[in-house]
């Protein structure tokens, strides 16, 4: 009888939440609710509701809140100290009066109100204490030191404890449930069920932030340490790696979120290869170095980059090498806008230079750079550099003297050249004046005003050239080799290959690929390549120079080259996808060979000869390698002046860099044959 009385009460209650959810609340009418999902609605609708409410009627509604738990509070304080539930008398009606007296004013201008919206972390609890230890002390004064009649003296320190618990606790409620439940009632895209791989404290940090992500589902933590595997953080279990493949099969993993800040590359890429092999969307915290707070949050989180990938760590710079040619001297960056060049400027910046001339021939680009160095200066208090930003080419022999003679830089480092391989084949005469030329008129306004140390940016393109921007930068490491001979300035030049993240670098071109659905463009899928990070780059390039007696070919360590084709497999794999190929032709992306562009090898190299020298620095080796006389440069050096067409620029080129093969000459030989 009970059971069906209680069941009959069931079912009319939530028939008229139904009815409520239907007729006032907007909720449609054919949902086919059961009781459960009666009292969801409800919920969501009147949340819904609440959310819609202008601000000072949100604030109204707390306040009103507050009232009622402090009101609340009282009778609980009360009745603990008396040892009777009393509901209302003269005493509760005392201590009612004095409460709400003081937590109204004391409230609203410690800024209680001000917060309420915002998620219950730690700014608000701070809030919260610094308002109840107001609050509190006189309540403290009025009750327990100076007292009242028919009050207990210890309701001035019980009232406020509880008042406080409960205050917290609705802050908390209310975050879960604007947040959580209506952040996630509203989002109407797709869930992600999320792992986190490292249950650290960075870990942790990530999971809390996680929580008001209505599209992220976290269903807990990977960890190597097996100790750890069936313990729970924060009510998320924790996984022992070695079970990581059940656990995504399981739960249905998308996504997997590296929480590992502080590991090193080797072992980054070791978990990387175990997770590849399934289907989940790989991301990463940034090193700590990175998070500018120290505090991670789920906006920290960003895509695996191939440095990440590397395995190969990077070297602590010998700051001696850093400072001979930067520290308390005038130094100048040629294309300091471009790609090496902007991040040579960064590690001088912070190594101590006494002036920096920033030498760029594109406004836009100079513009960035130079608003970046300020910002960083003006952030890290560095006040003793000057920053020139200076517009002009390395072409303009008048602009390159006006330059020198008038600021004399003490360090120049030449990073101003045309680089893309296909764009200075369809343009060998502005490829050939800018990169050979340039390079010569730098050169000769350097030794002139007497510079002590000049470094070129070379490029392993160089080393036997099959493209003309391959024997561009030849014949400018020729030019530094012949004024090292005649000159009192140091010259010297350091020659290494592809750099991760510069304009062109097949990496942000693959990433954008992927996104867009495919296919992966691959010119052959035998072409390897060196790569080195650019702030790795730029310190070993500085750290050349310091080595530099004049003359030397510095040669940078790369590391292994990388089949690019390898490269791209791992980026669709770490985005969640799967290579569609002969053996899987369901797949999501497309790997398209297209050909070798005009002038590309498949694999570069980094020296001419065969017997490289070891220098001071493991990742530094030098070369010395043959140049042209001096007189002949020079009557070269005016015929490409005067150059004018195409085919008179590269046979000047052919001159200058006598082992340069150019494709077209080998097309021709195979028609005739």
């Amino acid at each position: 009888m009970k059971a069906n009385l209680f069941q009959y009460i069931w079912k009319s209650t939530a028939n008229r939440l139904k009815h409520f959810c239907r007729q006032r609340c907007g909720v449609s009418n054919h949902l086919g609710f059961n009781q459960i999902e009666a009292i969801t609605a409800l919920i969501t609708a009147i949340l819904e509701k609440i959310a819609n409410l202008s601000r000072r009627q949100k604030q109204a509604i707390v306040l009103l809140l507050d009232v009622i738990l402090c009101i609340q509070s009282i009778l609980i304080a009360y009745s603990l100290r008396i040892g009777v539930w009393v509901y209302w008398d003269l005493a509760i009606q005392k201590v009612a009066l004095a409460a709400l007296l003081i937590m109204i004013p004391v409230f609203y201008l410690g800024g209680v109100y001000n917060a309420i919206f915002r998620y219950a972390g730690s700014g608000m609890m701070k809030t919260l204490v610094k308002a109840f230890l107001i609050y509190g002390t006189p309540m403290v004064v009025l009750f327990s030191v100076i007292g009242m009649a028919g009050v207990p003296r210890t309701i001035g320190v019980i009232q406020p404890i509880i008042f406080f618990i409960m205050v917290g606790f609705s802050r908390v409620t209310a975050r879960y449930l604007m947040v959580d439940i209506l952040g996630r009632h509203r989002f109407g895209g797709q869930v992600k069920t999320v792992l986190i791989y490292g249950a650290g404290s960075a870990g942790q940090q990530l999971a809390s932030s996680m929580r008001s992500e209505p599209a992220m589902q976290l269903r807990g933590y990977v960890d190597d340490d097996r100790r750890l595997d069936g313990q729970k953080l924060d009510g998320d279990r924790v996984f022992s790696s070695s079970r990581l493949p059940d656990v995504i099969a399981k739960y249905g993993i998308t996504d997997i979120l590296l929480a590992l800040p502080n590991i090193s590359r080797k072992k980054r890429r070791a978990i990387v290869d175990q997770i590849q092999q399934f289907k989940v969307h790989v991301q990463t915290l940034p090193n700590m170095k990175e998070i500018m707070d120290g505090q991670v949050s789920f906006s920290d989180i960003r895509e695996l980059e191939i440095e990440d990938l590397l395995g190969r760590e990077p070297v602590a710079p010998n700051e001696l090498l850093l400072g001979r040619t930067i520290v308390s001297k005038k130094v100048m960056v040629t294309g300091a806008g471009g790609s090496i060049g902007s991040e040579l400027c960064r590690q001088i910046t912070k190594s101590g230079a006494r002036q920096l001339l920033l030498f760029e021939l594109s406004e836009y680009s100079l513009y960035v750079i130079e608003k970046e160095l300020r910002k960083y200066c003006s952030d890290h208090g560095i006040e003793n550099i000057e920053l020139v930003p200076i517009l002009g080419s390395v072409t303009d022999a008048s602009r390159l003297k006006e330059v020198f003679e008038f600021w004399q830089p003490d360090t120049v480092f030449h990073a101003a050249a045309y680089k893309h391989v296909p764009l200075v084949e369809s343009n060998p005469v502005e490829g050939v004046r800018n990169n050979i030329l340039g390079t010569y008129e730098i050169a000769r306004a350097a030794h002139a005003a007497d510079v002590k140390d000049f470094i070129l940016i070379s490029t392993d393109k160089a080393v036997r050239p099959t493209n003309i921007m391959g024997a561009t930068k030849r014949g400018a490491e020729q030019i530094i080799q012949a004024f090292a001979k005649r000159s009192g300035t140091r010259f010297s030049m350091v020659r290494f290959g592809n750099v991760l993240g510069s304009s062109g670098s097949v990496v942000p071109l693959f990433r954008q690929q992927i996104e867009m659905g495919g296919p992966i463009t691959l010119t052959h899928r035998d072409v390897t390549r060196y790569f080195m990070t650019i702030p790795e780059a730029a310190q070993l390039v500085i750290q050349a120079g310091g080595m530099a007696k004049g003359g030397e070919v510095f040669v940078l360590d790369m590391g292994k080259s990388v089949r690019i084709i390898d490269l791209a497999k791992t980026m669709i794999q770490l985005s969640g996808l799967v290579v569609r190929d002969e053996a899987d032709p369901d797949g999501d992306i497309e790997i398209r060979e297209i050909g070798l562009r005009p002038g590309e090898k498949l694999y570069e190299e980094l020296i001419i000869g065969n017997d490289p020298q070891a220098t001071m620095h493991d990742r530094i080796m030098m070369a010395r390698e043959s140049h042209m006389k001096q007189e002949d440069l020079d009557n070269l050096i005016g015929k490409i002046a005067d150059c004018r067409h195409s085919s008179e620029a590269i046979a000047l080129l052919k001159t200058l860099v006598p082992e340069f093969e150019h494709e077209r000459d080998n097309l021709k030989a195979e028609k005739a044959s």
